[in-house]
């Protein structure tokens, strides 16, 4: 995992020159080069290892979609949205640059990513490139995580202890588009530069979908039991704000055993497609909360 994180830091930094007007891009260039544990470009990566692609055709990929999930982040922790003032340890990126400049570089960053996967993936041939381009406008707009963001936000006005039947499903919906979505993206365009199969490309969607969900509740669980210096930003926020969240909803014991029990589903998929892999193993163990 630590050989794929060097590979994408360094990659990242090749990608993302800082040229004039050199404010947008030092602040693009912020975000995406905090330090972090690079799950979905790993993912990526990995994907396309274990279907038998080459590594150096998705690394362009791999390094679009962690610029996607920094555009994410800048725009979350934004005043408008969850007004955060710390991420990964680091000030965020309106706090360091500005609201205007961190919106702009959110805007550029959503645009640049996929720029990033064409000029630097022609070997791949059109038909594919055309595939991983679906792939990531469906998750990365209003139908994938910006859908996830709105009903987040919308979220906040629901009284999570009343009797509402819609509240699980809501709940779903969040994690689905807002974190689900991009695990998503990272596996199925691995497994599309490694010329999957569309069994295959079900499989891994169906194991991105039960992982991303997993993380999420993690999250929320982290959010009440962690403390700053493990997570690196603050924490408790959603609850404050009355948030529509895995705990919230059904209890911090019933969360920490249906997270158990999705990462259990996620080792049964790689099991019963005999894909071995000693990455997800290592990522699957890591968001298990005892």
């Amino acid at each position: 995992m630590n050989n794929y994180i060097e590979l994408i830091d360094k990659k990242l930094d090749e990608f993302m020159p800082i040229c004039y007007p050199q404010k947008i891009f030092k602040s693009m260039k912020y975000t995406v080069t905090l330090p972090g544990k690079r799950l979905r470009p790993i993912m990526c990566l990995e994907t396309c290892r274990m279907f038998g692609g080459n590594i150096e055709d998705a690394i362009p990929t791999a390094c679009a979609i962690e610029m996607l999930h920094a555009q994410t982040l800048i725009h979350d922790d934004m005043p408008c949205m969850d007004n955060d003032m710390y991420r990964r340890g680091k000030l965020t990126n309106h706090m360091v640059f500005g609201e205007a400049n961190a919106l702009l570089a959110g805007d550029a960053l959503l645009t640049f990513a996929p720029q990033i996967i064409l000029k630097n993936s022609k070997n791949l041939g059109a038909e594919k490139l055309v595939k991983i381009m679906e792939e990531y406008f469906e998750r990365a707009g209003a139908y994938g995580v910006i859908a996830g963001q709105v009903v987040d936000i919308e979220s906040e006005k629901f009284e999570v202890t009343e009797d509402d039947e819609q509240l699980p499903e809501i709940l779903d919906y969040i994690h689905t588009h807002k974190t689900a979505d991009l695990f998503k993206l990272a596996l199925r365009t691995g497994a599309i530069i490694a010329d999957a199969t569309d069994e295959q490309l079900e499989e891994i969607t169906e194991f991105g979908q039960a992982m991303g969900v997993a993380f999420q509740i993690a999250d929320d669980i982290l959010d009440v039991t962690s403390t700053f210096e493990e997570m690196g930003k603050t924490l408790g926020k959603d609850k404050e704000a009355g948030k529509l969240t895995y705990v919230n909803l059904y209890g911090l014991e019933k969360s920490k055993k249906d997270l158990n029990e999705l990462l259990d589903k996620c080792f049964d998929i790689l099991k019963r497609n005999n894909l071995q892999s000693e990455i997800f193993e290592q990522i699957l163990n890591k968001i298990r909360i005892s």
